[in-house]
């Protein structure tokens, strides 16, 4: 079941990166550093009755875009990096893919789940 989270995962960041003519490094930033901690704080402020959160990001978000001079040497270095953090698992016995699944795809779906839960209150 891991491999197949994972390999479904990877495919469809792939095929949405050919899509978007970006690389595959860049899908993955704007995925999980941009587009997921986004929709956490849309959901935040549905639950806390205020559009500052977002808002706050979004800026953040725009500031960043003008700023960074090399999106994809940005996003080579950043993938790089959260590699090296997920490889860091292996000393609890986990390998890649099983840390990628875990901390990629299953605990954003928890934080997800606790989100709608607060929201749905």
């Amino acid at each position: 079941m891991t491999k197949f989270l994972f390999n479904a995962t990877a495919s469809g960041l792939h095929k949405t990166a050919r899509f978007l003519r970006i690389s595959y490094n860049e899908i993955n930033i704007l995925v999980w550093y941009f587009l997921i901690p986004f929709s956490w704080l849309c959901i935040l402020d549905g639950i806390l009755g205020f559009h500052f959160l977002k808002m706050g990001f979004a800026l953040f978000t725009l500031g960043f875009a003008f700023g960074c001079r090399d999106f994809a040497c940005f996003s080579d270095w950043l993938f790089d990096r959260s590699v090296v953090f997920l490889l860091s698992f292996r000393r609890f016995g986990m390998g890649y893919v099983l840390s990628s699944v875990l901390i990629c795809v299953l605990v954003p779906l928890g934080v997800y789940l606790f989100l709608l839960y607060l929201l749905l209150l």
